[in-house]
């Protein structure tokens, strides 16, 4: 089982298998962030992005909003084969969005990054206060990111488990934390980066 950083003497950084030799097999996900039906993604040619669109992923708070609006999640499982001899992991996601917040009201956007049969996890957390209104976009950068491996030779299940969440200390504020104003989309971006196992 490897560490959460493996020492450099068991692997070669910067190392790729061949592209076409990795293949993302599929992809599941559940949650009241992702119901059936309501995600869609995309693969670059050269396997290194994924990019997930959601259509229902919107949390809201107000006067007559039901509390389970107030949080939306998703858990995703990203099925990839790839060569004997290689891991990968996260190295960075970006985030983008739509925050509409009246005072008082508190958006959490937060994301685990973890391997089937792996304890290593990696959580980022970003946090909106109100008031505020506009526009988002949030990058994870590869150091808070880069320390979940999946295991060496084998085939790993990348689990991202992530929700957006709504808290007010105002019981007539209203609030927002979705994606877009306009086709309401909550789109993830998540790079791949690779090492070469040694041992």
């Amino acid at each position: 089982m490897p560490a959460a950083n493996p020492p450099l003497g068991d692997v070669v950084q910067g190392d790729k298998p061949d592209p076409t030799q990795v293949q993302i097999r599929g992809l599941t996900y559940g949650g009241t962030g992702c119901p059936q039906k309501s995600l869609s993604y995309q693969i670059s040619g050269d396997r290194t992005t994924v990019t997930l669109i959601f259509d229902a992923y919107i949390a809201s708070i107000g006067p007559g909003i039901s509390v389970v609006e107030q949080r939306k999640n998703c858990q995703l499982n990203v099925d990839i084969t790839y060569p004997g001899g290689f891991q990968y992991s996260i190295l960075s996601a970006d985030y983008r969005g739509y925050a509409a917040l009246q005072k008082g009201v508190t958006g959490t956007l937060k994301s685990t990054y973890y391997f089937s049969g792996q304890q290593d996890q990696s959580s980022t957390e970003y946090q909106f206060v109100g008031p505020l209104t506009g526009d988002y976009l949030k990058h994870d950068q590869a150091d808070s990111t880069s320390v979940v491996w999946s295991p060496c030779g084998a085939e790993g299940m990348l689990n991202i488990n992530s929700q957006v969440r709504l808290q007010s200390s105002n019981t007539s504020a209203t609030g927002l934390l979705t994606t877009d104003s306009t086709d309401l989309k909550f789109t993830q971006v998540v790079y791949v980066q690779w090492q070469k196992c040694t041992k």
